[in-house]
């Protein structure tokens, strides 16, 4: 167990950095969608999408699992625990989130994404539920099914208020 609370802290920051990345992407869509028609801040928007995702997102989304991996390899016996394989559940639906951001970027950077700014305010409230999720199992090193089952409900339903609101 050498170096694991260095290895652990180090994987907190490079979560931390990741999540930046998964909560701030999907507003810089929502402005590039609200703002399309105007070209010279659709050039800024470009520049800091691609940023935030090839500088800073997406390394720390390869740090946060490399760490995570050590972190496994040195103590394995947490792949025996339902609070841990769920965690690692949510890892995955990241994993695939942060792609599709990836996938919006580069549509948007061609000037032919088709979805609206709505749909990406909606997009965004994703991370939140699976950062709340996450924590929430770590913390309690369980799996509180009626808390995890509401939460989702409930950004469900905020997800669906965005869908139907009238512009």
């Amino acid at each position: 167990m050498n170096y694991y609370s260095e290895i652990l802290a180090f994987h907190i920051i490079a979560v931390l950095s990741w999540m930046t990345m998964l909560f701030y992407m999907p507003r810089l869509f929502v402005y590039h969608q609200e703002h399309k028609d105007k070209k010279d801040f659709t050039d800024v928007v470009k520049i800091q999408e691609r940023k935030i995702y090839k500088v800073i997102g997406f390394p720390a989304m390869l740090a946060t699992i490399i760490s995570g991996g050590v972190l496994i390899y040195l103590n394995p016996t947490l792949l025996e625990q339902s609070w841990f394989l769920a965690k690692l559940f949510m890892l995955v639906l990241m994993i695939i989130f942060s792609f599709s951001m990836e996938y919006f970027r580069k549509v948007l950077e061609r000037d032919a994404c088709t979805k609206s700014g709505q749909f990406f305010r909606a997009y965004n409230e994703v991370p939140t539920l699976f950062a709340i999720l996450i924590v929430v199992f770590v913390i309690t090193k369980s799996i509180p099914i009626y808390f995890s089952i509401g939460i989702t409900l409930f950004f469900g339903f905020i997800i669906y208020k965005i869908l139907t609101k009238k512009i």
